[in-house]
């Protein structure tokens, strides 16, 4: 018999002792994404353990959070912010032993819907698939250290790094409240101009307080201005980057190019053997920036399912006319004002 309970404070290392071993994990797997969650957001976390009825070892885990506006239905989604989050088991019994849960959790507490939000555990996929509806992860195998990675990239790649730095930019990586809060004044200014609500400053702190040694941030400057920066986090040999912006004003300059490589620099001479780009669209322009790196694609398989557990058919590329429009409206507003307006909307955003 397989038994599911609720996540207790003192399983919080053995959690993540599962995660970091587990296939398909990710840094958001892990306990601190729960951590920040409730901290910044105060959304409620369900994070369901399976384990045997005659043993104490995990065999998987589901992590989920509610989120749900005042009085209205809430979505269970797994997981929020993030690309891939949803259930790691140790074989396909425990995996749908986990998913009934979550959409029997559904039915019982009236919440209207489940995300949740796997990759795909097929080989990584070619250019063929349609890109209009295909989201991927774009994942890059590390060598042994920097120095084989950076002999390994094409002359062009090596040369724009080399640009970065003849243009006089510098980078740094670090974790302290100065870094949290010069990442913090790049992303701001990058969200607006995306036309996007933008996390809380609170969020990113409780992000880097929660993981501790698990993240990294990196920042680019030109003199002695903040152009860029990124986050990083960790699970064991994997390592991924969530967030990730420059100041448009200097991107003459490439500042992104040196943001990367200080990224993946730092990421390769830890030991790490993978890194995510993080999310993309097939033969856009972030797919296209993250694949002169030399990150291949993988499929996102994110499934929805309503409380009765049917599957729920969604057009993934599709962008409504509403939405254009508020992006518009977002972009024309004053830095401080959207990022005063952004948190109070963000929250409930779960993508």
């Amino acid at each position: 018999m397989i038994e599911i309970t609720l996540v207790q404070s003192d399983e919080y290392h053995a959690w993540d002792e599962y995660v970091t071993c587990a296939e398909n994990a990710s840094a958001y797997h892990r306990i601190a994404w729960k951590l920040a969650v409730e901290k910044a957001y105060q959304h409620k976390c369900f994070y369901w353990v399976a384990k045997q009825s005659d043993s104490d070892r995990i065999i998987g885990v589901l992590p989920t959070v509610l989120i749900s506006l005042p009085f209205v239905k809430g979505n269970l989604c797994g997981l929020p912010y993030c690309d891939v989050g949803g259930i790691l088991a140790n074989n396909e019994e425990t995996y749908n032993a986990l998913l009934k849960h979550a959409i029997r959790f559904c039915k019982d507490k009236n919440i209207t819907t489940f995300d949740h939000r796997v990759s795909t555990q097929d080989e990584l996929i070619g250019d063929s698939v349609n890109a209009s509806a295909a989201k991927v992860r774009m994942l890059m195998a590390l060598p042994e250290n920097s120095e084989a990675l950076f002999s390994g990239f094409k002359s062009k790649l090596r040369s724009q790094i080399r640009k970065a730095e003849k243009n006089g930019l510098t980078a740094k990586t670090g974790t302290s409240a100065d870094f949290v809060k010069e990442f913090y004044q790049v992303f701001t200014r990058n969200m607006r101009d995306l036309g996007s609500p933008v996390h809380s400053k609170s969020w990113f702190e409780e992000i880097i307080a929660s993981y501790g040694d698990n993240a990294i941030i990196a920042t680019v400057y030109s003199e002695e201005q903040v152009v860029g920066a990124g986050i990083v986090l960790f699970n064991g040999e994997q390592a991924c980057i969530p967030w990730a912006s420059t100041n448009a004003d200097f991107n003459r300059l490439a500042p992104n190019m040196l943001l990367y490589w200080t990224l993946l620099k730092y990421v390769n001479d830890r030991g790490c053997k993978e890194f995510d780009f993080g999310r993309s669209t097939l033969g856009e322009g972030t797919y296209k920036f993250k694949g002169q790196w030399g990150a291949k694609p993988k499929l996102l398989h994110w499934q929805k399912f309503n409380s009765e557990g049917e599957l729920i058919v969604e057009s993934p590329g599709e962008v409504s006319n509403l939405r254009n429009l508020v992006e518009q409206a977002w972009r024309k507003l004053p830095v401080n004002v959207s990022e005063y307006l952004g948190p109070k909307i963000r929250r409930y955003i779960s993508l």
